[in-house]
């Protein structure tokens, strides 16, 4: 097999040395003109195609981003990679896709990637409590880390996060609009912020208006703990008429659970479900639910990478509004 022309064999044929003719092709230094041709005919007659990974090595950069995440087969952050591919590809970048599975060691080894400059900068999202502070202390000893979805407290970086408490509050109201006044939460795991803001905007807005949180349920953003969670709500709180869920995923396992037991959502029991990112409106009756706009969260956290990348150490902490989507699977009750 006939090996490729390497840098060394351009050099030669334009009778250069071969640190200029790497300098010219990374376009950090300006030749004559007839100096330049030379090069390009080299490269033409020897068809020698640059070693991408070498080039950007050289400048002291890979133009290649990294995108961490818990599960790239929840829709959630499979639409979250998808925008963020969208907008690294307008930029010229490349994206490294590492999926976690949600375990720290993981997370500490992305991190440790960048620190080692196999990316330029990283996106990074978790869905679990940073409990001994080691994922903190290692975002804050790395420059270019932007934070989204999920916080991790004690970290000095740009963060992207929707309204959580705006959304809930927004689910509440729309539960005693139509009547519900003994409503149950169910949640990710309690030591969260996105689990914690849901629950604290709800149970304020309902708490408010007088009404009765009859129950709060706090586990895991699965649909696994969906199904537990439905079963435990009906033995728990049979009096309950709503149940506002913290996630999709947890909707899934629950519309599974009351299926199961054959019960109807929007006329035995209401639901309101946070994020919308999944198929709600093809459930029978279409859920109701809180959209937070996951593109908007890709696009707001890469725009904040690429200003870190550039040297601007601000450390914004950015809420971007969600809104109602109202569907049927919430009864009127008046």
């Amino acid at each position: 097999m006939t090996k490729p022309p390497s840098l060394q064999d351009v050099a030669r044929a334009a009778k250069l040395s071969p640190a200029t003719v790497s300098r010219y092709l990374n376009g950090s230094l300006s030749l004559p003109q007839e100096t330049s041709n030379r090069i390009d005919a080299a490269i033409a007659a020897l068809n020698y195609r640059p070693n991408p990974h070498a080039r950007s090595l050289s400048r002291g950069r890979s133009d290649t981003i990294g995108l961490v995440v818990p599960d790239v087969a929840n829709p959630f952050f499979a639409k979250l990679a998808a925008a963020v591919e969208h907008h690294a590809g307008q930029a010229g970048l490349g994206l490294m896709l590492c999926t976690s599975v949600n375990r720290q060691s993981r997370e500490l080894d992305y991190i440790e990637r960048l620190r080692r400059n196999h990316v330029d900068g990283l996106l990074f999202t978790t869905n679990h409590q940073d409990e001994n502070q080691a994922l903190a202390r290692a975002i804050n000893a790395s420059r270019n880390i932007v934070v989204m979805d999920e916080d991790v407290e004690g970290t000095d970086v740009p963060k992207v996060f929707s309204d959580n408490i705006q959304g809930a509050q927004l689910a509440a109201r729309h539960f005693l609009e139509a009547g519900h006044s003994n409503v149950v939460y169910v949640g990710g795991p309690r030591n969260i912020m996105t689990s914690r803001e849901r629950a604290q905007g709800f149970t304020q807005a309902i708490e408010a208006a007088g009404a009765t949180l009859a129950g709060e349920l706090l586990g895991h953003y699965t649909a696994a703990y969906g199904r537990q969670a439905m079963a435990e709500i009906l033995e728990r709180f049979p009096d309950a008429t709503a149940i506002f869920v913290g996630s999709d995923e947890i909707t899934y396992g629950m519309v599974e659970e009351a299926k199961t037991l054959g019960l109807r959502l929007g006329e035995d029991i209401s639901i309101i479900t946070f994020d919308d990112v999944g198929p709600m409106a093809l459930f029978d009756p279409p859920v109701t639910a809180i959209r937070q706009s996951v593109e908007e969260i890709g696009r707001v956290g890469f725009e904040l990478l690429l200003k870190r990348m550039e040297g601007d150490m601000s450390a914004p902490r950015i809420r971007l509004p969600v809104k109602l989507m109202e569907r049927g699977s919430v009864k009127r009750r008046r």
